[in-house]
């Protein structure tokens, strides 16, 4: 485990699944933890649980709302005075299904795009803006592997389109600043243990049609996704910056 002493961490979405994991991690790894959550403050109080009351603070923000996201980053950034690393995790996976009503369509659309890109994007503008402005931060976005080959849930045409836009944005911040000490990572997950991949599972005939279709046979554990995100918040990773982190146990490989 790498150790985080000293380094401040905003995650989204840590009230449940690989935001509450990704919490924990870091937290035993030494850092300071900004847990994020929308409505579930008992989630995201029990993801920080194990972690000092001096390296951990709760904060609540509706990211569907590009203000409420600048706000989360005030809140964050006056904590410590400082915010090293970033990760945006909280997403929505909403259906959006051909054979929908017009306003049906049109409303998945754009409170997809809203909580999973709009929001989003507004936090990470903030906090790229600081990391360039000091020479130094990691942001660490969670995309899928739907925004690599689409997904085989054909319901999911508007949560696919999300993660690819948010996979685009990550690497051009990249490439547009990788000499100005800010490190962009893409984590792209396949089919990860959570609930989101349960209630989407229901949708195709269940937990074990989608196994079937694994090479590992098994869904990718949410502390793995968690342990790959210590790492990179590590900083230590300079040169992999830009990448699209592939964890899917060989189901899908590019």
């Amino acid at each position: 485990m790498h150790d985080l002493t000293g380094r401040t961490v905003l995650v989204t979405g840590a009230s449940k699944g690989i935001g509450a994991a990704t919490a924990r991690a870091l937290g035993a790894a030494g850092a300071n933890v900004i847990a994020h959550y929308r409505s579930d403050a008992d989630g995201a109080a029990a993801a920080v649980a194990g972690v000092p009351p001096e390296r951990r603070l709760l904060c609540r923000a509706d990211l569907a709302d590009p203000a409420a996201a600048r706000a989360l980053w005030r809140e964050a950034l006056a904590w410590k005075g400082e915010v090293d690393v970033l990760v945006s995790n909280a997403a929505q996976m909403l259906a959006s299904p051909l054979d929908a009503s017009d306003d049906e369509w049109d409303e998945i659309w754009a409170t997809t795009l809203a909580v999973n890109v709009a929001g989003p994007m507004a936090l990470v503008r903030e906090a790229a803006r600081h990391f360039v402005a000091r020479r130094a931060g990691v942001l660490v976005t969670l995309s899928s592997w739907a925004a690599q080959r689409g997904s085989t849930n054909p319901h999911l045409i508007a949560y696919s389109a999300s993660k690819a836009a948010v996979k685009a944005a990550t690497q051009t911040l990249a490439r547009a600043h990788a000499a100005d000490g800010l490190l962009a990572y893409v984590i792209a997950p396949g089919v990860v243990d959570t609930q989101m991949s349960e209630d989407a599972a229901q949708q195709v005939g269940g937990r074990e049609v989608i196994t079937r279709g694994l090479a590992m046979g098994e869904w990718v554990p949410p502390e793995e996704i968690a342990d790959l995100v210590v790492y990179l918040a590590s900083g230590r990773a300079r040169h992999l910056s830009g990448a699209t982190l592939d964890v899917n146990g060989a189901t899908y490989i590019r």
